[in-house]
């Protein structure tokens, strides 16, 4: 019986295999930003069709007009002894985050922050509009689509179910962004707060930005983006200090599911 090294080298991945490339990733993450500029922004479509372009360039390169191949090892290539690793006992293993904060952190820093946050856009509208209730009454605009067609002698008086929405709004999203505080801030243990006071709040004013025209068109006619970003920073420095200063629990990662559900064996807890 013939060997099967010895046949020629046109059946194909008898001497390689496919080269690897990213092209297919990119065109992917590509054509995704693309359908997501529907609901956000022209210029997320123009970032999308560049990578998605660049992808399939590269995708068809590694393709056409040959199939670019990766050659196999022979019998006489030698491959190294693989390392010799040491075993490592259950407490030498660390998953992140190890420790976290207590989530009653996270909601009385989204409190903290709310009230922050609050300050400010209370302060432009005062300062810009000679009135605290615009701001709120803008911000319940996102559940009431009448409130774009207002005029804006009616959105700086006093509205008492605008004020009920957009108190409930408030309350609901400060609350979760500071139990989403709570899980992340752990995971940047050098700057907690640059990551949380600055680096967050430029990430969704820029969504937000992308996006506002759908979310409350009658915001965009008034928003000052200066402002409205100082508030989110306003919100990012006091939530993550506040988080960030709770004593931080045991997450229990690594440890076996019935040492974290406190399962009795023989009667030892």
């Amino acid at each position: 019986m013939s060997d099967p090294r010895d046949e020629p080298a046109s059946v194909p991945y008898l001497r390689g295999v496919p080269e690897p490339t990213s092209g297919p990733l990119w065109a992917g993450f590509g054509v995704t930003l693309m359908f997501a500029a529907l609901v956000t922004h022209a210029l997320v479509a123009m970032v999308g069709f560049v990578c998605a372009v660049a992808g399939f360039v590269a995708w068809a390169r590694a393709c056409f007009p040959e199939e670019r191949l990766e050659s196999l090892p022979t019998g006489a290539d030698q491959p190294l002894p693989p390392p010799a690793l040491q075993p490592k006992g259950r407490e030498s293993r660390v998953m992140l985050p190890a420790a976290m904060h207590p989530y009653r952190a996270g909601l009385r820093g989204g409190l903290a922050g709310g009230v922050s946050m609050a300050v400010v856009a209370v302060g432009w509208g005062l300062l810009k509009h000679g009135s605290v209730w615009l701001p709120i009454n803008l911000l319940s605009g996102v559940f009431v689509p009448s409130v774009g067609q207002a005029s804006l002698e009616t959105l700086s008086t006093f509205q008492p179910g605008l004020f009920a929405l957009a108190c409930g709004i408030h309350l609901v999203a400060c609350l979760f962004v500071g139990l989403l505080y709570t899980v992340t801030l752990p995971m940047m243990p050098r700057r907690p707060l640059i990551m949380g006071g600055v680096l967050g709040p430029v990430l969704w004013t820029g969504l937000l930005y992308a996006s506002i025209g759908i979310v409350n068109p009658a915001l965009e006619r008034f928003i000052s983006w200066p402002w409205f970003f100082g508030s989110q920073v306003a919100f990012g420095l006091t939530c993550g200090r506040t988080v960030s200063r709770a004593r931080r629990i045991d997450t229990m990662t690594g440890l076996p599911l019935d040492e974290r559900m406190g399962v009795e064996r023989g009667g030892v807890r």
